[in-house]
């Protein structure tokens, strides 16, 4: 039987931290990529949840609305940088993601952005059902032109036969 492997909570936390940052990437690979089991760090991930769940509910940067990121903004307005590094301790965030966001609204391309993301999606899949459609159409050629090449090589062996 296997030894139970123990696991530090900073090991635990990090790793958390990196499953939710994962981007398009599996649980798995990133267990994979931990060197743990992943139905272990799922277990993690679920009991994360339960205790944000009673806790204050933390978010992933990304994950936060555009109303809720120019609060931030206003929030953070006119701070100095000691000041504003503890403000972002304290909501889960980094200089960074504020400078992002700033960026953002000033471009205007927020909704942009997740409205190219929507579409893409949608062309993707879209592109995987033509994809699909093809292939079955190129499988039905075939066997029609193999039909045909049977039928006149049918042709020609009745037609030996009659001569």
């Amino acid at each position: 039987m296997k030894e139970k492997m123990k696991y530090t909570e900073a090991f635990r936390n990090q790793s958390l931290q990196k499953v939710y940052s994962r981007g398009d990437r599996s649980v798995k690979a990133v267990a994979e990529e931990l060197n743990i089991n992943h139905w272990t760090l799922k277990n993690w991930m679920k009991t994360h949840k339960e205790r944000s769940t009673s806790a204050a509910v933390e978010k992933r940067p990304q994950d936060w609305s555009l109303a809720e990121r120019l609060q931030m903004l206003l929030d953070s307005h006119g701070m100095d940088a000691e000041a504003l590094n503890g403000f972002c301790r304290e909501r889960g965030i980094f200089r960074h993601h504020l400078q992002h966001w700033r960026e953002t609204f000033e471009s205007g391309t927020a909704e942009g952005l997740q409205a190219n993301r929507t579409e893409l999606r949608e062309l993707r899949e879209a592109n995987k059902g033509l994809r699909g459609e093809l292939n079955r159409k190129d499988k039905a050629l075939a066997e029609a032109a193999a039909l045909l090449v049977l039928q006149k090589k049918y042709q020609a062996l009745w037609a030996d036969e009659d001569g």
